[in-house]
């Protein structure tokens, strides 16, 4: 399941399963609503052959979780295998479940322990797990042990300064050995993670790539001699060529978003993601004039106001109004009065707006554009989390897959979306 003829067999599944999926982009809402996220799976598959020219000689992991930073699980994971993705990263065990159930046969990496108890879903789901705690390495070498004549592959997560999880330091001969000793586990591969690699010149980087460069070396000298190698996030990919190794893990820069503080550059990734609405309805304000809850917003002036239906159940989150923009008639316009749960409010000033007319949450429309870095800088957080959180409620459509052409969706478990 390691093999790159396994990770090509995947990419000609992929190129099948789009085809199948694929419908009409809609010409008009997905649902009864109209907000809907726009996902262009050509962006996520050119992203990955950008990154992976970036990565040189190393294999490229894309890490797929939380359905795919929001985006959909199962037609992102398509898409990136297409785009010549030799691994797929996960979270959870139901995630591993949902890609296999789906017909991927490349490799998955389970990036955390699970708790024990979980084991036989685990083996059942056929992901590669990340090890680091010795009583969860002794479940899963009696539990290999007892279902398979041959070893279960493991990358054991070493902790070089992240202080999250992974073996810390002082217990690295222990739980070396104990790898070692253990019949029913091979020590596949060998991994860490940097916590300030998107702050390049951080003191920390350095110190955790020698610590890393230590761990192998212990890891040798115990006897386990893992085939792949890796340290690389979507920052480190971008930032430290020297530290590349036999695998990189992209997330973040897989979506088309910098990882933070401008390290992507040049690098010529584009967002897959744009989260569009409608105008609802439309008011003319006089001047003092209060807009939604608590009347946090009285209008300064004679103004006209548009309604949307989006709010924070679906991720516009209640402290933006009076902090965002959304992009009404090429041109970006504020949020006003505070975020409800299923709508908000903007002012349009005295241009004219209609029932009908696009908004955009996050993305561009003309020249005129809301990104994932102006809503991580107004809630003071980072890009992750501004697409994670598009709530499932919001419809994905998706667009530009491998063959050209579109699919739609809709959903809350990954399956759908």
């Amino acid at each position: 399941m390691t093999s790159n003829s396994a990770s090509g067999r995947a990419r000609d599944q992929t190129r099948t399963h789009l085809q199948d999926v694929r419908l009409t982009a809609p010409a008009a809402p997905p649902g009864l609503r109209p907000t809907w996220a726009e996902i262009d799976l050509g962006a996520i598959t050119d992203n990955i052959r950008v990154l992976r020219a970036v990565a040189g000689d190393s294999r490229f992991m894309a890490v797929v979780k939380a359905d795919g930073y929001g985006h959909g699980l199962l037609p992102v994971a398509h898409a990136a295998l297409a785009g010549g993705a030799d691994w797929l990263g996960v979270a959870l065990i139901e995630e591993a479940r949902i890609l296999r159930s789906d017909g991927v046969t490349a490799p998955i990496l389970l990036l955390t322990e699970p708790p024990v108890a979980a084991i036989p879903a685990l083996l059942d789901a056929e992901a590669t797990p990340t090890v680091y705690s010795p009583s969860f390495i002794t479940a899963l070498d009696t539990a290999a042990r007892q279902r398979d004549a041959r070893p279960v592959d493991v990358h054991c997560k070493l902790d070089t300064g992240m202080r999250r999880v992974g073996v810390p330091e002082p217990d690295w001969p222990a739980v070396m050995q104990l790898l070692a000793g253990c019949d029913g586990l091979r020590v596949a591969g060998l991994w860490s993670h940097f916590a300030c690699a998107d702050e390049p010149g951080h003191p920390s980087i350095e110190h955790q790539s020698r610590t890393f460069a230590q761990g192998v070396a212990a890891a040798r000298d115990c006897g386990l001699a893992p085939d792949l190698l890796h340290l690389c996030n979507s920052a480190g990919t971008l930032t430290r060529p020297q530290d590349h190794y036999d695998l990189v893990r992209c997330g973040i820069a897989v979506y088309g978003l910098d990882p933070g503080n401008g390290v992507i550059g040049d690098v010529p990734v584009r967002p897959a993601m744009r989260w569009v609405s409608q105008v609802s309805l439309v008011k003319r304000l006089t001047a003092g004039e209060a807009v939604s809850y608590g009347h946090a917003w009285r209008a300064p002036r004679d103004t006209t106001i548009g309604t949307v239906p989006a709010g924070y159940a679906d991720g516009v989150t209640r402290i933006l109004g009076g902090r965002g923009d959304v992009v009404v008639g090429g041109g970006r316009r504020p949020m006003v009065g505070r975020v409800c749960m299923d709508q908000l409010v903007f002012d349009a000033g005295d241009d004219e707006i209609a029932i009908g007319d696009e908004v955009v949450l996050l993305g561009a429309q003309g020249d005129a554009a809301v990104t994932a870095d102006d809503w991580a800088a107004w809630l003071d957080t980072i890009t992750y989390e501004i697409v994670c959180t598009v709530g499932p409620r919001v419809p994905r459509v998706y667009s530009g897959g491998v063959d050209g052409g579109s699919a739609a969706g809709g959903g809350a478990d990954g399956n759908a979306r």
